[in-house]
């Protein structure tokens, strides 16, 4: 139910996915088949890597965190939108909305950091070969791992604390299928300038800052590449380069739209938000798989034991 004025909202209602009236029924099911299978692909991501000794390298250890990452992302709203569904009362608690902006700005921060390490490691690994497990040892794989995630913790702290600190007194209707900062501080009775600033700053310069490293990272590798004699083994550094540059540019494509183009319609931003959150996550096991010769054999190997 909706707030009166001057009581503090304890709860939230979600509105959902816009101008979808009476396809509850196909969009769950759609929204299921994509939940599912991103769990499962991540999951088996994760369990090949591990069976197989042979995928124990830096490269398959930052794709373990990407996989655990997804399978993270892909939880944040799904399984609430999925509810919500079927709900009369498509409410979240003020605690539930606090998790959803907190964890979204969370994983989706560190999966940005995380891309942009696994550049630097295809750099290392195609430019600098002979020094590369030198370079790329456990010890730095562990703490470039763990910097991704402890770097975003503090930012989503940020963001969030700033969002949940304002006060909200007034209406408690998202219009949104999940709470992120922009729709959520809409509903603030107290300037929300900073916050609004502070999001747009943030959510901008870390993702172009990553993008530029990334760009950077493969402008090198290009250069090398080139220069490798062996067709061989310019195919395969080639190849391993696609997979992670398809996956980059199914992250920050969307992301760069929804956090620089304010002016987009409500329509084709929740789309895009959808994207994001339901197919992304089913995306990069596919793409790794598909184009990896390494994780196919694993794969065959688990199915085998």
């Amino acid at each position: 139910m909706e707030m009166e004025n001057h009581t503090m909202v304890s709860e939230f209602i979600l509105l959902g996915i816009p101008n979808t009236e009476g396809l509850e029924n196909i969009l769950f099911m759609c929204f299921s088949i994509f939940y599912f299978c991103s769990l499962l692909s991540n999951l088996l991501i994760l369990a090949a890597v591990l069976a197989d000794s042979r995928l124990h390298t830096p490269m398959y250890f930052f794709l373990c965190n990407l996989a655990m990452l997804d399978i993270g992302y892909s939880s944040i709203s799904t399984p609430k939108l999925l509810a919500n569904f079927w709900a009369e009362n498509k409410t979240i608690s003020l605690g539930g909305c606090i998790s959803q902006v907190f964890f979204y700005h969370f994983l989706g921060s560190t999966e940005c950091l995380l891309y942009t390490v696994m550049a630097y490691d295809r750099y290392v690994a195609i430019c600098h070969p002979l020094r590369y497990l030198l370079i790329m040892n456990n010890r730095v794989c562990a703490l470039l791992a763990a910097g991704t995630w402890i770097t975003s913790s503090f930012h989503a702290t940020i963001l969030a604390s700033l969002t949940f600190t304002l006060p909200y007194c007034g209406s408690n209707v998202i219009d949104y299928f999940f709470c992120d900062i922009f729709p959520v501080v809409k509903l603030a009775c107290a300037d929300t300038y900073i916050i609004e600033t502070v999001t747009f700053t943030n959510t901008g310069m870390v993702p172009t800052t990553c993008f530029f490293l990334i760009l950077m990272s493969y402008v090198r590798i290009a250069a090398s590449v080139v220069k490798i004699r062996s067709v061989e083994h310019g195919q395969k550094a080639f190849s391993t380069c696609a997979s992670h540059l398809t996956v980059v540019c199914f992250f920050f494509g969307p992301c760069f739209l929804l956090y620089t183009q304010p002016s987009l319609s409500k329509e084709v931003a929740t789309r895009m938000q959808i994207f994001c959150d339901v197919v992304t996550p089913i995306m990069n096991p596919l793409v790794y798989t598909l184009r990896n010769k390494d994780v196919k054999a694993a794969l065959k190997k688990l199915k085998g034991g």
